[in-house]
């Protein structure tokens, strides 16, 4: 999918809303346990109710790959049954020598045929290219992330004064555009999202921690919003667990149109 494409989505449903599938078996309503796959059947549901506000969809692998062969085959499914014009995220954080990653991106571009991949670049350049090569996809490389350990070396100063992510905004964009990467910020960093944008002005944005993490929507489209948008706001626990009964599939269609309405303005605000 090209940035072009991705920017008419948003447009069309004004909405930059991304659902994150984090699918863990032990969280899916129980009614749902006496399913062959009830993965799949979980993911489906969710999908079909929140399709019409959703411009991307991420699937978590690591909830697919802990069930062994069959977490594989179902996350297929689940990739095919997302709709074509929908931006598909494999939430993987790959990031290895240039041969391993090479074939992980065979994996998830070829095979898979997800439109992105999450990406770590502590390895550089040779982790990173290899992801770059396959025409209309995407990296989406960690910059700053919500998670509390965060902190550890990403905020981390150099003699200059330039924290650790600063650099790496610096030093990727000779390796991609924004026409092939975007960037992890979370939502949780606030005004950080200013910064970034300060550096890297023409890229997407994957946003984690709105809602349930406790990020501030209107503080992520003040601070991060561009011409073209450039945001994909995810959320996955406030959406797919908004019920755990059989009406699931439609709590998770409230709350996703909750969370557009409130996209559409802030379209319509910055735009």
């Amino acid at each position: 999918m090209t940035k072009a494409e991705l920017f008419s989505q948003i447009q069309k449903k004004s909405s930059f809303l991304c659902v994150g599938l984090d699918a863990d078996i032990t969280k899916v309503p129980s009614h749902l346990h006496s399913e062959k796959d009830p993965i799949f059947t979980f993911c489906k549901e969710i999908i079909e109710q929140t399709a019409d506000f959703a411009v991307a969809y991420k699937p978590n692998i690591a909830f697919f790959e802990a069930l062994g062969p069959q977490g594989w085959e179902t996350l297929q499914k689940v990739n095919e049954l997302i709709p074509k014009e929908i931006f598909t995220i494999a939430d993987a954080k790959r990031g290895d020598i240039g041969n391993t990653s090479k074939l992980y991106a065979r994996a998830f571009f070829e095979k898979m045929d997800f439109d992105s991949v999450t990406v770590a670049p502590y390895m550089g350049v040779d982790s990173v290219t290899p992801f770059l090569e396959f025409e209309n996809k995407w990296v989406i490389l960690l910059a700053l992330t919500s998670n509390s350990g965060s902190m550890d070396f990403q905020l981390i100063k150099d003699e200059a004064g330039k924290p650790l992510y600063q650099s790496v905004l610096e030093k990727s964009q000779t390796w991609g555009n924004s026409e092939n990467m975007m960037y992890v910020v979370g939502a949780t960093r606030g005004e950080l999202i200013g910064e970034v944008r300060k550096v890297v002005p023409d890229h997407f944005f994957l946003v984690p921690g709105v809602g349930a993490q406790g990020g501030s929507l209107s503080d992520v489209a003040k601070y991060g919003m561009n011409p073209s948008c450039g945001l994909l706001v995810n959320s996955s626990r406030g959406i797919i667990y908004a019920s755990r009964e059989k009406d699931f599939g439609i709590c998770a269609r409230k709350e996703a149109e909750k969370l557009q309405i409130e996209m559409s303005e802030l379209l319509d605000k910055y735009l």
